[in-house]
């Protein structure tokens, strides 16, 4: 009897021990495919800011393989060929994702979106070229809202099926059968979920008209998700900002309204907007990305400049414009109440006092933690270093060009195409008329709710060839 409890007692220590290896190798699989975090780290700044994950794939990202395929699965839920590209991204040749995009091991490879995606400005001399990028600037081209509703319409597809997805996958990679098996029950259902929420949560925006290329609502995505607040009916819609040359910056209100006085909560509530949680905030990895924006220089105006001309138009600059646009101007950075610049209230209204009461208290009991927030009464007199690559101008980018802002508000164009990024080196912005940029283009109509070009009417009484001059030496900004 003694002999048969000790083999007993053996064996249900070896079924134990199997037990135990069983669920710790089950666990190991399931930690090393849907929870291993790999840190992702580039040493060059530029390439850090370009790529780098800023926290938002945890809760935002997709799964790389399934976001790569999706336009080739859904090329009818795109507005043009190209894939991704006809959103206005720009992908640089040899790289697995587009600027502006991350690939971050997080048990699987998933793709989240960085600063870059909004922050980064191109322009061509022709339809042909390859475009010149330029980090830190505005984009004119990237359509964050059709990338969203792209998503969305995806998820919605009958065809968004595992069946469908992993056949495309399997022309660009071969899963193990464990990941086969991953994709198939488990990550592929969960991202349809996961994109029809986001899709949801985004429904709001259909009341509202439509972004536009280079544009965005920044704020009310804010209001509505991440704060929880309650639905209202205010429009957003503004230009994507340059973020370059911060050091200079320095003591300037922030954002078209001034809504932050902080940079370094600018930047870390730039990745709450993008995506980013209170637990995912990557600190470190953002002082990085304000480091580099603090020293990164704007371009340089990369066509003739008649310097003779440009001298005449410094003095009028410094007469009539650098009180309010030049660096040590004694109201450059400071907000300019609406009722006096006379330009589209809407940006301004649509964030009010309790979201900036909301906002400081986000991060409460976090080592990072937000109070700089505000309601203001107007919007930013700002500089204009890097400029002649800013346009659409005014902050809900409703005029095209800045021969078109020295026109008296009557005399400016009504309608516009923009998001075609080839350059007028006449008018000092981007083609906006012409079939080309109506084909490439979002038609801007600036009699829509948001759109309009009214006010800013500084400089408009100049003689033709004082705003010649004038234009002529803001290309050297």
């Amino acid at each position: 009897m003694k002999i048969f409890k000790e083999k007993l007692g053996r064996i249900l220590a070896s079924i134990a021990l199997i037990f135990v290896l069983l669920v710790g190798g089950v666990g190991y699989i399931a930690w090393y495919h849907l929870f291993r975090d790999v840190p992702l780290t580039y040493k060059s700044p530029e390439e850090h800011f370009k790529y780098g994950s800023i926290g938002t794939e945890p809760a935002q990202g997709i799964p790389y393989w399934i976001w790569l395929v999706l336009p080739r699965v859904f090329p009818d839920k795109l507005p043009g060929p190209g894939g991704y590209t006809s959103l206005g991204i720009t992908w640089e040749e040899g790289k697995e994702t587009p600027i502006g995009f991350t690939k971050k091991t997080i048990g699987f490879p998933r793709v989240g979106i960085t600063c870059a995606v909004c922050h980064t400005a191109t322009y061509r001399t022709s339809p042909l070229e390859k475009p010149h990028i330029f980090l830190a600037g505005p984009s004119n081209k990237f359509n964050s809202q059709a990338y969203v509703r792209f998503l969305g319409a995806a998820a919605s597809d009958p065809r968004f099926t595992a069946d469908y997805i992993l056949d495309e996958i399997k022309y660009n990679h071969e899963f193990s059968w464990v990941e086969n098996l991953l994709y198939r029950f488990l990550i592929i259902p969960q991202t349809k979920k996961a994109l029809l929420q986001q899709s949801a949560d985004f429904a709001w925006m259909d009341s509202r008209p439509n972004w536009g290329a280079g544009r965005i609502d920044p704020f009310n995505p804010v209001k509505f998700n991440t704060l929880k607040l309650p639905k209202d009916d205010t429009i957003g819609n503004s230009d994507m900002m340059p973020i370059w040359n911060q050091a200079l910056h320095k003591g300037f209100a922030l954002h078209w309204d001034g809504l932050e006085t902080s940079l370094k909560e600018t930047v870390q509530t730039g990745a709450i907007g993008d995506g980013a949680t209170k637990e995912s905030l990557p600190v470190a990895d953002l002082q990085r990305v304000e480091d580099y924006i603090s020293e990164l220089s704007p371009p340089k105006y990369p066509f003739i400049v008649d310097d003779q001309l440009a001298t005449k138009g410094s003095q009028i600059f410094a007469n009539s414009c650098a009180s309010c646009h030049a660096f040590g101007g004694e109201r450059t950075g400071t907000v300019i109440p609406v009722d006096e610049v006379g330009t589209d209230r809407n940006r301004l209204d649509m964030w009010t006092q309790q979201a900036a009461d909301t906002y400081n208290h986000f991060g409460d009991g976090y080592p990072w933690d937000f109070s700089q927030l505000r309601k203001t009464d107007g919007y930013v007199a700002v500089s204009l270093d890097g400029l002649w690559i800013r346009a659409p101008y005014l902050h809900n980018g409703s005029v095209p060009s800045l021969q078109d802002l020295l026109e008296k508000p009557e005399n400016r164009p009504k309608t516009f195409y923009r998001g075609y990024d080839v350059y007028d080196s006449q008018k000092i912005g981007f083609i906006s008329a012409g079939e080309e940029a109506k084909r490439v283009g979002f038609k801007y109509d600036t009699t829509v709710a948001a759109n309009s070009n009214q006010g800013h009417i500084y400089g408009t009484d100049l003689p033709s060839d004082d705003k010649k001059a004038l234009i002529e030496y803001l290309k050297t900004l």
